[in-house]
């Protein structure tokens, strides 16, 4: 007997996007709990429930783009060590026209595999480029 895993479409996908972590889910319930024990102290039921619902939608939304902004500055910066390792891997530890002490982070990068020394301005690229 095979046990097969459902698929998901695209929709269920989308909601899941959507959802908030559980952290945020606490914080949004606590919203929700201590919007609703004021009203019911104040007595403001008509107009304050809709502030509550106005309320916590701008808290959902502002919590996903700020998911969203962390998401991406992560990859950025997977992306740009990922680049520096590969440059490190070429990279002479001398420059070939001065001397100079080289390293991925004082290079002078024009593109992903050309940069130029700090100090003499030597064109430096990869040995099967050069």
């Amino acid at each position: 007997m095979s046990a097969e895993i459902p698929k998901q479409t695209n929709s269920e996908k989308e909601e899941m996007d959507n959802d908030l972590p559980l952290p945020w889910k606490r914080i949004q319930g606590a919203l929700w709990l201590i919007g609703l024990a004021i009203l019911a102290w104040k007595g403001w039921w008509w107009p304050g429930i809709l502030v509550l619902v106005a309320l916590s939608g701008l808290f959902q939304a502002g919590v996903q783009v700020y998911l969203q902004q962390r998401q991406e500055k992560r990859n950025k910066q997977e992306q740009w060590e990922g680049l520096n390792a590969q440059r490190a891997s070429w990279l002479p530890a001398v420059c070939p026209r001065c001397g100079a002490p080289l390293g991925v982070d004082i290079v002078e990068w024009s593109s992903a595999s050309q940069g130029k020394c700090p100090y003499c301005k030597a064109l430096i690229r990869p040995e099967h480029q050069a």
